[in-house]
């Protein structure tokens, strides 16, 4: 247990000297469970939060994320697709950028998919229990979530401290780092764990309160 807390130690250091090598060295110990399990968690409250103070980022944000991401891919292809044909000329990072901008794209629509509760939760099976029951499903939605997120948190980070040490430049860039594009995974990931911990208080208060617990989920609604 010791030299758990101890390999958490050297992460918090190594994360403060800013250096790739240090920082992903420090990572390949189980104290990154721990480490990146109390990011996940006091990373959801601090956005939970930031979203109570800021009500407008807690509508727009993931959707924000996602319009701007789809409009820059749909316009370096649209672009790419002219300069290739007419013109015989293509930049060189057309076709590396836009998977790294989908990527970013489909793991901030995954967190707004739980904000509307639009994934796959078996609803019309889930109405036919009883109250106690769907209050049970519904916090193991959200603690299988929290893991789901918790891994993928620690595992993320991992790969995007490895492409930082090893200087893995976007191909056909001269200076773009690709950890610049990977780190959103994790940011990603903990803005999903936010989403999982509001929509439990919510599932809270309506048991509490006795309003509905399951309802049908609307994709686009707010």
């Amino acid at each position: 247990m010791t030299g758990i807390f101890t390999e958490v130690a050297n992460i918090i250091a190594a994360l403060m000297t800013a250096d790739g090598f240090e920082i992903s060295a420090s990572l390949e110990g189980n104290g990154a469970w721990v480490f990146g399990f109390f990011v996940t968690l006091f990373g959801a409250i601090f956005m939970l939060l930031i979203y109570k103070l800021i009500p407008f980022l807690d509508r727009k944000l993931e959707r924000s994320v996602m319009v701007t991401t789809y409009l820059l891919i749909a316009a370096i292809i649209f672009v790419e697709v002219f300069r290739r044909f007419l013109l015989n000329l293509q930049e060189p990072w057309s076709t590396t950028l836009p998977p790294l901008l989908f990527l970013i794209m489909s793991w901030f629509g995954c967190s707004y998919n739980i904000q509307l509760r639009t994934h796959l939760s078996f609803s019309e099976f889930r109405t036919a229990l009883p109250r106690k029951g769907q209050m049970i499903c519904l916090i193991l939605d959200a603690l299988l979530w929290f893991i789901f997120c918790w891994i993928v948190v620690v595992t993320s980070s991992k790969i995007t401290a490895s492409s930082a040490s090893n200087f893995q430049i976007l191909l056909g860039t001269d200076n773009v780092k690709q950890w610049w594009f990977l780190i959103t995974v994790p940011i990603a990931f903990t803005l999903m764990a936010t989403r999982v911990l509001e929509n439990l208080i919510e599932d809270i208060q309506n048991y509490r309160s006795g309003a509905p617990l399951i309802k049908q989920a609307v994709i686009g609604a707010d």
